[in-house]
């Protein structure tokens, strides 16, 4: 039943947090579109932090939304970790042009991607 609670008031927050739009240090906009904590990585439990960013189609070149992504999993991914349950080995930060389902593809759509390793409040970059 507590697990049920305590559930339910991390989606109510991440509702809230999806409506709000996140001004990077570049001056990019990003919206945050979800958490994906289920499906493994290559390094094991692996938690996926999906983001809206316009953007990224023409206007932010890829060093600086890698810089952004970086702070966004050190300021918006790290925070919110505690609450998923089993901690991660890895957190990927993800950067899209446009909304597109997890796991599908899209031709059209400009991505970006980043690993990293939780180390205390820091984020490690990894190969990805």
């Amino acid at each position: 039943m507590r697990e049920g609670i305590v559930m339910a008031l991390v989606m109510l927050a991440a509702t809230a947090a999806a409506a709000e739009e996140i001004v990077t240090p570049s001056g990019m906009a990003v919206s945050w579109l979800e958490t994906v904590h289920g499906a493994p990585g290559p390094e094991g439990l692996t938690a996926r932090f999906r983001f809206l960013a316009p953007a990224i189609a023409g206007e932010v070149d890829f060093e600086t939304a890698a810089e952004d992504m970086h702070w966004l999993c050190e300021t918006f991914a790290l925070p919110r970790l505690s609450v998923l349950g089993p901690q991660p080995s890895q957190v990927v930060i993800s950067l899209a042009d446009r909304e597109i389902p997890f796991g599908q593809t899209d031709p059209a759509a400009v991505q970006y991607f980043e690993a990293y390793r939780p180390e205390g409040d820091a984020c490690e970059w990894e190969m990805f």
